[in-house]
């Protein structure tokens, strides 16, 4: 009786321990959980490169098949992910960081087609609200953006502000780094979509007083909005949206996101 007594309580001791150490996520493995962080969140690689290069790395957590580089950059205590394209992904790489992390304040780094005549490839774009473009109804009368509730749960067409003093740092980032001529504030639509259509472009210009456009921006913000946290977007343009996007993109891609990413380093030194 006592070598059963004796191995029965041995067995609920490792099964205790495989319990601890499979259910600890990867930051409270670490015991950091309660440090608060910077989020920085991006689409693509060649938009956080830059940052990785010079951020010092603590440890990389694998979420999700995301990869979450957990460390410093210009002192501060951040967390970068590249979520990944398209509203979907954006969505889900922000509520982990929320979830997982102790997060601030979010910046999104990236690049954008260019919407507004005026801007030109290179051209920096800080977001002041964010839309999603292709949120709505499709009727046969055309596409209804919003749509109101029609018992679906759609709200009517609304647009996510950004936080005004993240939004004035990163212009005066922005602005130190490629001049004032080159750095533009105001509205960038989101939509699932790579825009290379002139006829779309006068579209956003005309329906959304758009500045520039990309694939992630607004569905971070609803997300960011919803934990009542602070964010910034910053988009560096590497085409005009139009019949020559891909070809632009091609040619100005890597960087534009390098551009945006330099911005993000001035921006963390003027956040105290």
């Amino acid at each position: 009786m006592k070598r059963f007594v004796s191995f029965f309580l041995a067995a609920c001791v490792l099964a205790g321990m495989i319990c601890l150490l499979g259910c600890k996520g990867p930051d409270k493995q670490n015991g950091d959980q309660d440090k608060e962080r910077i989020g920085i969140i991006s689409a693509m690689d060649n938009e956080i490169s830059v940052l990785l290069d010079e951020a010092t790395i603590e440890r990389v957590d694998t979420i999700g098949g995301v990869e979450y580089h957990v460390g410093t950059l210009r002192g501060k205590d951040v967390v970068i992910t590249r979520a990944g394209i398209g509203k979907v992904r954006a969505s889900s790489g922000i509520t982990t960081l929320f979830n997982k992390y102790n997060i601030s304040k979010v910046l999104f780094t990236g690049i954008a087609g260019g919407v507004k005549d005026e801007l030109q490839v290179m051209d920096e774009v800080i977001a002041t609200r964010l839309v999603e473009h292709d949120y709505g109804m499709i009727t046969n009368e055309g596409f209804a953006w919003g749509s109101g509730d029609m018992g679906m749960g759609l709200n009517p067409g609304e647009y996510y502000y950004c936080d005004p003093t993240l939004v004035e740092l990163a212009y005066q980032a922005a602005v130190e780094i490629i001049g004032a001529e080159h750095v533009h504030k105001g509205t960038i639509a989101t939509g699932d979509q790579f825009i290379a259509s002139e006829s779309y472009v006068e579209r956003l210009q005309n329906d959304y007083d758009a500045c520039a456009c990309e694939m992630e921006g607004a569905s971070v913000a609803v997300i960011c909005l919803r934990y009542e946290k602070p964010f910034v977007v910053i988009r560096c343009l590497s085409d005009k949206a139009d019949g020559n996007a891909h070809d632009s993109y091609d040619n100005f891609g890597d960087i534009a996101g390098a551009n945006s990413s330099h911005i993000l380093l001035k921006l963390l030194d003027l956040i105290q």
